[in-house]
């Protein structure tokens, strides 16, 4: 593990064995941190606290700096790691690398120049200031599918803004957050700490300290509300990016030869195990069956195999339990009515790795488990509208309230969406796109705060105001002044 700038082993003597998806062999272990690494982290980044938050915006910006330009010379190492541990083809995690690397370019330019503001004051002698200022020690618990960006999307604004770090990885993909250490050790010692573990033990210890003020975590809904839970009696600052359920609404004049490549692209990208997913596909019942055909072909053409090869399209999903969950969601469609197109299996020719083929379901009804509960796989299922009125409400009709698409040229459907669709991002004709100086979040079960842009910056800054009146005189609205003053006369 890596804290206060050094090299350290658990105490425990346990580790956590990593395993390759594909070959489904172990590939690295780490240790198995407890509460007392968990303590011996926050010791270090409270005592790096007290200099780093002094620490010049301009000064902090050339940290940050350094960091990406660390973060692309280890492009391709990076890269081939987070292969390896996660799964995803080795180009969509160059992809990852150079974001991640964007990510701390981006705060390091914003995170320089903004301290506050200055608010009207009601007296000609007094001042109010609106100060921004870090929480202090900064819990941050990051999720397998996107490691470094997601890490960034915490890290990068809480360290702009002032605040140290203890980071726990996701015990899926500790050696790609490890390898990040070569990439901080730049900064002071206690800065930023990497505690391996699991999340019952390293993450309740990080949540439960209280020298932890604010809690940053990326992860499931259920584990959102435990931490929600255990952070409660303390009232810290939760940051919580949760589950999604994702609509994507294709309209009668959508161009299919654009719907059909995006959508899947949608809910396909990483093998559908990305928080935006889609995973609620509405057509227009009048594009139903020429959609339906498409798509089926599409991802029928689309290539499962070693995620390290170039021609890749999809990899094996990262753990045997979450291919079972979509196998799982996929029996209880069939089972209830649903028709597979394509897929719905594991592939022959792979008989090793856990990969699972891409599914295409029709005749999907709206209670099924594959369009209530987050899915996290390569699977589209796909119902028919015949109204906009329609495709609104079943593209509300979820708890959770991450991201949703539509493909249109219609603006009055575009402005219909973007104002009643009860989601935190929306995107109309061009899906998952991340843009740094965008805010990122959910609404509902899909949590709380936002990643990315000034939001996001904000997310790690408590606000404070300050009213100064520099002339230090009596006020006509006080207690009697005038009696208050006749008596210390007379009394004199």
């Amino acid at each position: 593990m890596w804290i206060n700038g050094e090299w350290v082993s658990g105490c425990s003597g346990r580790v956590i064995e990593v395993l390759n998806p594909y070959t489904e062999e172990v590939i690295g272990t780490v240790p198995a941190g407890t509460a007392i690494e968990v303590d011996r982290a926050v010791q270090a980044a409270q005592v790096a606290f007290t200099m780093w938050r002094w620490v010049p915006g301009v000064q902090r910006a050339e940290y940050l700096h350094e960091v990406a330009r660390k973060l692309r010379e280890k492009e391709m190492a990076l890269a081939r790691q987070l292969t390896l541990e996660g799964g995803k083809p080795f180009i969509e995690n160059r992809d990852e690398v150079g974001w991640t690397a964007a990510c701390f370019d981006y705060y390091a330019e914003i995170g320089r120049h903004s301290r506050g503001r200055v608010i009207p004051s009601i007296e000609s002698s007094q001042l109010s200031l609106v100060l921004k200022e870090p929480y202090g020690v900064v819990g941050c618990i990051v999720p397998w599918n996107y490691p470094l960006l997601l890490m960034a999307w915490k890290v990068a604004p809480a360290l702009a803004a002032g605040n140290t770090i203890v980071l726990k990885p996701s015990s899926v993909t500790p050696l790609t957050s490890l390898m990040l250490a070569e990439a901080l050790d730049h900064l002071p010692p206690g800065v930023v700490n990497i505690v391996t573990g699991a999340g019952e033990e390293v993450g309740n210890a990080l949540v439960t300290h209280p020298q932890v003020p604010v809690i940053a975590f990326t992860g499931s809904t259920a584990a959102g509300q435990q931490i929600a839970r255990l952070a409660a009696p303390m009232m810290k600052k939760l940051h919580l990016e949760l589950g999604g359920k994702d609509a994507f609404i294709v309209a009668e004049d959508a161009d299919l030869d654009v719907a059909v490549p995006g959508v899947a692209w949608a809910a396909l990208l990483n093998n559908g195990q990305v928080c935006t997913s889609t995973e609620r596909i509405y057509v227009h019942r009048s594009l139903m069956d020429e959609f339906t055909t498409s798509i089926a072909e599409y991802v029928q053409g689309l290539i499962l195999g070693d995620p390290l090869e170039p021609a890749t399209d999809l990899g094996p999903l990262a753990r045997e339990e979450y291919r079972a969950k979509v196998e799982r969601q996929v029996q209880d469609a069939v089972e209830r009515g649903a028709r597979v197109l394509t897929g719905g299996r594991r592939p022959s020719h792979l008989p090793r790795g856990f990969f699972y083929e891409p599914t295409v379901l029709v005749d999907v009804g709206r209670d099924m488990q594959v369009m209530c509960e987050e899915t996290f796989g390569p699977v589209l299922p796909i119902a028919a509208f015949d109204t906009f009125d329609e495709a609104i409400a079943l593209a509300n009709e979820t708890d959770y309230g991450l991201g949703a698409n539509l493909y249109t040229h219609n603006a009055r459907y575009v402005k219909r969406f973007y104002e009643e669709v009860r989601a935190g991002t929306l995107w109309i004709n061009d899906p998952l796109t991340d843009n740094d100086a965008g805010p990122f979040g959910g609404v509902g079960m899909s949590g709380v705060g936002r990643e990315l842009g000034e939001e996001g910056l904000d997310e790690f800054r408590v606000t404070k105001h300050v009213h100064w009146d520099f002339s230090m005189e009596p006020k006509p609205w006080w207690y009697p002044y005038e009696r208050y003053s006749r008596e210390r006369e007379g009394g004199s």
